[in-house]
């Protein structure tokens, strides 16, 4: 439709308003290309882009790589469903399970798709393996979770605006605080029917809360002691994105390998989607060792798009990029840089109180209530300074630029955002 091409960004905005869900509030800018850290509006203004489709586009926009991959499987054979086999599925599942170190993979489309997935296989595994009674197992997650929207995953979130007016809820769920492992082992130690703890190793959504240094490590090895499954969703914060290839790694040695090496915390159950897409393609997964993964049997769970061959191209493309172009050790040395940066910046600051992180997932927490506006005005500010953020949580703005980010660019990005919130100290 050619007439698109001559729409201003108000006639954009009013389309979407008048004819989609509002199921969104989007920043009021319209884009129409990207390459790299950037992307432009319909009017040919130039942005930093730092919040990178949630973590979906860490290998940068419209990657050259990724997208020749998609063109040159799109034009040869898209889609069989898995009634049958089809050439590129097999190397693919090979290639990822090598990659993080599992036995098998289990491919998806969407992050809230694959936590539903590994939400099946742990009860199943609770079932067939562990021997709990039938439509008995729970699994422990965590409050300020964010997981996804299904009807599932918000029955066991506090988010009253994802969950209010959605239910009745799905129920086999226990929350407890997050970064508590004491609430954990209290859990663990007085229930006898618990098949996994799910949980995200930073909880983005709830604001790029980090939690405390041996949190995971203890987690995994309560869940170790009591038979339970350790399921990481690691859909935000995996591939990179902290530093580490995967965030619950800790600090252990694959910053810039795969991981064959031993790390600090192994999940039992691994969930990736959003940068395993490189963000041209709806791709997410889930990993698990043989032990885990082999109650899964015909018929049990499917998707018709699940294992695409485009799918299929484009993640070990993705995947690929991440490893030659040294994106974990450039996330990790950029992350440091920005949160020294920023914190020398807050140190007389009265509209910002703190900055945290891991690589380059950080987010700075806004001297005002999370019912104030102050964040949103802030986003609109750096917008016309030419950055892209969005709040979260009201008062909390996320910062995650492309993990191909340049020392220069991200200076220059700094400089944007210390200009920006000066314009609003008091």
């Amino acid at each position: 439709m050619p007439l698109l091409n001559t729409l201003s960004s108000k006639e954009a905005m009013n389309l979407e308003h008048n004819y989609g869900a509002h199921n969104y509030h989007p920043l009021p800018v319209v884009l129409n290309r990207g390459e790299g850290v950037y992307v432009w509006d319909i009017e040919g203004k130039k942005y930093y882009d730092f919040l990178s489709a949630y973590s979906s586009v860490n290998q940068g926009h419209c990657h050259t790589a990724i997208v020749g991959a998609m063109k040159r499987q799109a034009e040869t054979l898209t889609l069989t469903s898995r009634a049958f086999y089809n050439d590129q599925l097999g190397p693919y599942e090979q290639y990822i399970t090598q990659y993080f170190g599992f036995d098998k993979v289990l491919p998806m489309n969407t992050g809230a798709e694959a936590v539903e997935t590994a939400i099946k296989i742990t009860r199943r595994w609770a079932y067939k393996i562990k021997g709990i009674p039938e439509n008995k197992a729970k699994i422990i997650v965590c409050e300020n979770n964010f997981h996804g929207r299904t009807t599932t995953i918000i029955s066991f979130s506090n988010d009253p605006t994802a969950k209010k007016h959605f239910g009745p809820y799905t129920d086999g769920f226990i929350k407890i605080p997050y970064d508590d492992t004491n609430a954990l082992q209290k859990v663990l130690e007085t229930h006898n029917d618990i098949a996994g703890f799910l949980v995200e190793p930073i909880q983005g959504e709830a604001g790029v809360y980090v939690p405390s240094e041996d949190y995971l490590k203890t987690a995994k090895a309560l869940c170790e002691e009591h038979n339970v499954l350790f399921v990481a969703d690691e859909v935000q914060t995996g591939i990179a994105r902290t530093g580490r290839l995967l965030a619950s790694c800790g600090n252990c040695s694959c910053a810039n390998k795969d991981c064959s090496d031993t790390p600090d915390v192994k999940p039992d159950v691994l969930i990736l989607g959003k940068a395993l897409s490189g963000g041209v393609y709806p791709v997410s997964a889930v990993l698990a060792n043989d032990a885990v993964m082999n109650v899964i049997t015909p018929g049990s769970h499917g998707s018709t798009f699940g294992g695409n061959p485009v799918a299929a191209a484009v993640a070990i493309a993705a995947l690929e990029v991440i490893k030659d172009e040294q994106l974990t050790e450039n996330a990790e040395q950029l992350g440091q840089l920005f949160r020294a940066q920023l914190n020398e910046y807050i140190k007389d600051s009265t509209i910002v109180k703190l900055v945290r992180g891991k690589g380059l997932l950080n987010a700075i927490v806004i001297n005002d209530s999370e019912e104030s506006d102050t964040a949103w005005n802030i986003c609109l500010k750096l917008r016309d300074n030419g950055l892209l953020a969005k709040p979260t949580h009201g008062n909390i703005i996320r910062f995650a630029p492309p993990l191909v980010m340049t020392e220069d660019q991200l200076l220059d990005c700094v400089a944007i955002i210390i200009k920006t919130l000066k314009a609003f100290e008091v």
